[in-house]
């Protein structure tokens, strides 16, 4: 059962309690640890005035690539260039100042590893737009250089087209990251659940995968999510005031 308090201070000493008992502390987090950077969630593009007339699904399918792949690669010049623009925040920063605190995101920004976290212990459920890979699956992969002019690229090992190395509706995990964020979520003491809603499956089933080994699950949140029904723990307010005092 969720505890809840009034008293911001007492659960603050509370939540530091609960971190101080555990060895091993995975953060799964989701896209409101980034939207306190200015980086619009995946359906905030919906209310942007640029792409509100696109349907989002489309924009982020093998369909809708192969349909229309300019105005999908458009779409993601558009955010990758908002990432490129945006800065870690106090949360990120926090987190990174923790290196012993397993990555899970389901972000594809690369925020945590600019703000200082290892990339080796970073976990991406959904991919890295920063990255391109070969939409034929040749195995093809590059660091995408924001500097360069943005359109459509052609694999230099098979002519088929580049694509961002993200997941889109109807594609599955990236198969190394799903293992490995299993393995940490199965073996953590306490799961660190930062601004998600949780209804995204099946990133949002590590919660109950900590859960059932044992774990402890700490929800920061800016309202109550899906995670909350899980939560040992639950502190309300954004991730960037949260985290800095909590990890300090």
């Amino acid at each position: 059962m969720t505890q809840s308090f009034s008293n911001r201070q007492a659960a603050l000493e509370q939540a530091r309690g609960l971190l101080a008992q555990c060895e091993k502390i995975v953060c799964f987090s989701g896209a409101g640890l980034s939207a306190e950077s200015g980086i619009s969630t995946f359906r905030d593009t919906e209310t942007d005035a640029l792409w509100s007339r696109y349907d989002p699904t489309k924009l982020a399918s093998p369909e809708g690539f192969a349909e229309d792949p300019k105005l999908v690669i458009d779409w993601y010049d558009w955010r990758r260039q908002a990432i490129a623009n945006a800065e870690p925040n106090t949360a990120h920063i926090a987190l990174a100042g923790r290196p012993d605190i397993i990555q899970v995101t389901q972000n594809v920004d690369d925020l945590l590893e600019r703000a200082g976290c290892k990339a080796e212990s970073v976990f991406h459920l959904h991919g890295n737009i920063t990255h391109d890979r070969c939409h034929a699956r040749c195995g093809y992969q590059q660091k995408v250089d924001l500097g360069s002019p943005p359109g459509l690229r052609s694999c230099p090992m098979c002519n088929a087209p580049l694509r961002p190395a993200v997941v889109w509706f109807g594609e599955t995990l990236p198969q190394w990251a799903w293992q490995q964020s299993e393995q940490h979520c199965r073996t953590a003491d306490c799961l660190l659940v930062i601004g998600t809603s949780a209804s995204v499956y099946p990133a949002a089933g590590l919660i109950q995968l900590t859960k059932t080994y044992g774990g402890k699950v700490l929800v920061i949140n800016t309202q109550p999510s899906g995670a909350s029904a899980l939560a040992d723990m639950e502190l309300i307010g954004p991730c960037g005031e949260w985290l800095p005092q909590l990890l300090s």
